[in-house]
């Protein structure tokens, strides 16, 4: 009961956090990689939400790295009829929201 007590009249703080995994072409976007996938999923207090945003993005031209396959298998065929990365920017952008 003492504990119970103590967390009465507390303010209990929501930490949103988005945990993100990219895709790409390969390593360098000096040589011009881009991304090809973009995976997030919303954390509230490190436990998962149903809140999510994932796109596959067609890299425009640019061909995917033997080693990059090799990791994600993702192939240019695969990603030929995607959005390019223009047209999903503003869905990513707006799901991060204000994230730190």
């Amino acid at each position: 009961m003492k504990l119970l007590k103590s967390w009465i009249g507390r303010q209990v703080f929501k930490m949103r956090e988005i945990v993100v995994d990219i895709e790409t072409t390969g390593l360098d976007p000096k040589k011009g990689d881009k991304i090809i996938e973009i995976a997030c999923l919303e954390l509230i207090n490190h436990i998962p939400t149903d809140q999510y945003f994932h796109e596959y993005v067609n890299p425009k031209g640019k061909e995917i790295s033997e080693g990059a396959f090799k990791v994600h298998g993702i192939s240019n065929d695969f990603l030929n009829e995607k959005p390019i990365f223009d047209e999903v920017a503003d869905n990513f952008l707006e799901f991060i929201g204000e994230s730190p």
